[in-house]
């Protein structure tokens, strides 16, 4: 027994009742189940100093449109929820309240940072979980996880020493990316660049012994102070002879040596450029190759050190500054040039990041990135859309040393002990009683703590109980998809695989699902400078989580950027009403009676015709959905709801349901179509849009539990009726072209008239004679008479052509032929008027000489459809008053 549903669709009012009930019942929640094959996502896991953004909302979005889809198709689906401990920013999140109250964070002491740390993780960290489930993201929230709870703790400390113990992490200096105001090391994915206004200092370096010089080309003036060398190609002729000569090394005046290496490319500029191996990564490795010595000329503030002479103890910029004022005063600076170009910026704090050489923790890359190489070479890893291949074996096959450890205290503390009296350090899970190398008894941890990175690294398989052999890490693991956006293909991804082939042997999911950036209605892209950043839940407050759902997802591609258009929200929001009101239709005239299964015989063409769209799409959507093609299998759903089923069917089907009393079976038959129909359209529609589809199928079929544990629609044979289609379409194309000239005769609608259908073929005539009763209200038509020939047509009909058809309308029925001349002839005059006046003033030489080309072209325009509406009123009127 069906139920009714409100008389308006509120997204408010069910939203949150269906989220509660959906959770109390568990649907969301796996276990280990052998007879099921399972489907498993990890969420990335967002920063618990975050809130939901746009990015959030789609990223999410799809992640739970393919897990409500494979839920539906009978996979034990699990979707695993949880937060990244984000070290950085949650640090600068404290350190901010605590100077707000007056408290420097050293103060506290590291143990009572970290106490308000956790504090405020506990108050702060569940923000974006609670705001995620205002989205409907049916994820295992009893499965929730964090970052730095204890399995993933204990996973990173297995990592750590792992790694180390196999020779794969190291403490060395290189270069690394150094924030001067937060005074840590940065992965790369914690700096942004921003197209910064600079320069070009061009400047002379003299060549020892000669009197020639080399003119070099610096954006970073400052750094010359730490020059050991200058390199040039070695197929340059023009400097051939000097390689391994000196040059004198301007304001600091001492001598560096001339290098021939590979690294310089000959075209640009003069050839030759500067070596500064502590501030530059491409200057270490030439460093490297020359064993050129390494000054590190800045403090951890980006101040001067001493190695910078009389510039010690300035502000970079201001060194700078007195640098360039010096070159010019002692005749070495050639030029400036302005020069645009690229800035690392620290994302959290915007400073700009400083390229320096320190001593770090690092992990050796080039061997672990060999496995993820090969699994996409392989097939065992692909990339929804292929062209991402490219960029993940772009940065593989030229991976650096990776920099893991940061100067904060919020976040993961390597393992590793010195001995306070000989200084040597022991990596372990302990601190060690005794030093190994002098006996001591005493030891301190390293007070580094890792990269966060290095914790979300181990996510798909730390979330499931590894190092552990839990079931769930053997029955859920490996992973299937991975949802995420182009930006952190390289920071995230990537470290995901190569750690999974290093602590599991296999790759950690065997499809990235790569979609874009979500854009304002501009194309630009949302940030907080620009001030138009789009808030998730206003918008879910405002139209419901259903259209912002619908939103992100339709005509999006993967891969591709999209635009948010307000306009397509509220579009959206219309369709839901009319999904709604649709069903609202159905379930009150469904209401007090027994419905049955019909006999086949029973079904109408048009019944058949419906069964058989809805059975096609649920194969095209399945096969769209399958390949992650959401955006054109939500279309897809889409439009078959609003135009086939909405605009078609239940209209075709009102005459057999108000004349129910005539024929019981056909009514019967009616009913349980619409309601297979509608049923089957829902979940098609639940993944994208869950709140609406539930709502209304728990009304349309209460005895079952809940549309999301419902079984995904599955193509069937028995529903494939060609034929039917075949007539219902040409129907469907006689209705449009008999409505086309209606509206073009402005034939008023309550005017009807007869319909002649000529048609040669006798199949589609029988098929049509079947439909044309409940086909007639469509076209506004008195009668339907489908014959084979024009026998009994007036000859003053109008025809409309159709496939394998000719469709005649007895002017006479249409028209009031007094009454339409009438209108004609009052048309004609207006027209006249308005012909003169055109004419008139194309036809006034002080107009034509005077008046703007756009005001001329204007008018000319008018001209031409005045005239040719003329054409159109005078032959109306010599056919009518034939």
């Amino acid at each position: 027994m069906s139920k009714n549903l409100e008389k308006t669709y509120n997204p408010k009012e069910i939203e949150t009742k269906l989220y509660e009930r959906w959770c109390e019942n568990k649907y969301f929640h796996a276990e280990v189940d052998r007879s099921k094959k399972p489907f498993t996502i990890v969420m990335p896991p967002p920063n618990i100093t975050g809130k939901l953004h746009m990015g959030h909302a789609l990223d999410n979005t799809l992640q739970d449109i393919l897990i409500r889809y494979k839920r539906m198709q009978g996979y034990n689906a699990l979707w695993i929820p949880g937060t990244d401990h984000a070290a950085i920013s949650t640090e600068v999140k404290v350190t901010n309240q605590l100077k707000e109250e007056g408290i420097d964070k050293k103060e506290l002491g590291r143990e009572g940072f970290l106490k308000r740390t956790w504090e405020w993780k506990e108050e702060y960290g569940g923000t974006i979980t609670q705001q995620l489930k205002k989205l409907g993201t049916s994820c295992d929230w009893d499965r929730e996880r964090f970052t730095m709870d204890e399995g993933c703790s204990k996973a990173v400390e297995e990592v750590f020493i792992k790694l180390y113990e196999e020779g794969y992490i190291y403490k060395g200096s290189r270069i690394i990316n150094w924030c001067p105001v937060c005074k840590t090391s940065l992965s790369d994915a914690e700096v942004e660049h921003e197209e910064q206004a600079g320069h070009f200092w061009h400047i002379k370096y003299p060549i020892v012994g000669t009197d020639r010089f080399l003119e070099i080309a610096t954006t970073r003036p400052e750094t010359m102070l730490g020059d050991t060398a200058i390199a040039v190609h070695p197929d340059d002729d023009r400097y051939k002879d000097i390689v391994g000569k000196n040059v004198l090394l301007p304001l600091v005046n001492k001598e560096i040596p001339i290098v021939a290496d590979y690294y310089v490319d000959k075209e640009f500029g003069t050839g030759a450029v500067k070596i500064t191996p502590a501030h530059d990564p491409n200057d270490f490795e030439v460093g490297k190759r020359h064993n050129l010595p390494e000054i590190n000329i800045m403090n951890d503030d980006a101040t001067i050190n001493e190695h910078g002479g009389k510039y010690a103890g300035m502000d970079r910029y201001e060194a700078r500054k007195a640098i360039v004022a010096d070159l010019e005063e002692q005749g070495y600076l050639v030029k400036i040039e302005d020069h645009t170009h690229n800035v690392g910026t620290h994302d959290r704090c915007h400073t700009t990041v400083e390229p320096l050489i320190k001593q770090q923790w690092f992990v050796k890359m080039e061997e672990l990135a060999k496995p993820a190489i090969n699994a996409l070479k392989a097939g065992e890893l692909k990339f929804v859309p292929e062209r991402f291949d490219k960029i993940y074996l772009h940065w593989l096959e030229n991976i650096r040393d990776w920099c893991i450890s940061r100067q904060i205290w919020w976040g993961h503390r390597i393992p590793a002990y010195y001995c306070d009296e000989c200084g040597e350090f022991v990596v372990a899970r302990e601190m060690p009683e005794v030093c190994p190398h002098c006996g001591c008894t005493h030891f301190t941890q390293d007070e580094d703590t890792l990269d966060t990175w290095f914790s979300s690294a181990l996510w798909p398989f730390s979330t499931l109980g590894w190092p552990d052999s839990t079931e769930e890490l053997d029955y859920f693991y490996p992973t299937d998809v991975l949802v995420t956006g182009y930006d952190i293909i390289f920071f995230w991804v990537i470290r995901m695989v190569f750690s999974a082939f290093a602590h599991t042997g296999k790759s950690p999911f065997h499809t990235v699902f790569i979609h874009g950036l979500v854009r304002d209605s501009q194309g630009r892209k949302m940030s907080k400078s620009l001030g138009n950043g789009i808030d998730p839940l206003e918008v879910i407050e405002q139209y419901g989580a259903d259209a912002l759902r619908m939103t992100l997802v339709t005509g999006n591609a993967p891969g591709n950027d999209m635009r948010f258009y307000d306009e397509r929200v509220e579009a959206n929001r219309n369709f839901a009403n009319k999904v709604w009101n649709a069903s609202r239709f159905i379930l009150m005239n469904m209401e007090d009676k027994t419905i049955t299964t019909p006999d086949l015989g029973e079904l109408t063409p048009t019944d058949k015709w419906i069964l058989s769209k809805v059975n096609t799409l649920a194969k095209d959507v399945t096969e769209n959905m399958d390949k992650f093609e959401l955006g054109i299998a939500l279309q897809k759903v889409y439009d078959f709801i609003w135009d086939e089923f909405c605009d078609w069917y239940i209209e075709l089907a009102k005459y057999r349901m108000y004349h129910a009393d005539e024929d019981a079976k056909a009514a019967n038959a009616t009913l349980w179509t619409l309601k297979t129909v509608l049923a089957n359209g829902l979940k098609l529609l639940h993944p994208f849009m869950p709140f609406v589809s539930e709502e209304i199928y728990s009304a349309l079929v209460p005895e079952e539990e809940s549309l999301m544990m419902s079984t995904w629609p599955q193509y069937k044979e028995e529903w494939n009726f060609a034929a039917e289609e075949n007539v219902v379409e040409h129907m469907k194309e006689v209705i449009r072209g008999v409505r086309n000239v209606r509206a073009e005769m402005n034939v008023a609608p309550s005017r009807k008239a007869k319909a002649f259908i000529v048609c040669e073929n006798e199949t589609l005539r029988n098929g049509l004679e079947e439909i044309k009763i409940s086909s007639a209200p469509l076209m506004n038509a008195s009668e339907i008479v489908i014959q084979s020939d024009k026998e009994g047509v007036a000859e003053d009909a109008v025809s409309v052509v159709v496939t394998d058809a000719v469709v005649y309308l007895p002017l006479a029925e249409l028209v009031d032929f007094e009454q339409e001349i009438e209108r004609l002839k009052k048309e004609e005059a207006k027209l006249e008027k308005e012909l003169a006046r055109v004419n008139g003033m194309l036809g006034n030489e002080k107009f034509i000489s005077k008046a703007p080309e756009a005001k001329i072209n204007e008018e000319k325009a008018k001209l031409e459809k005045y005239t040719q509406m003329m054409e159109q009123v005078k032959e109306r009127l010599a056919g009518l008053q034939k």
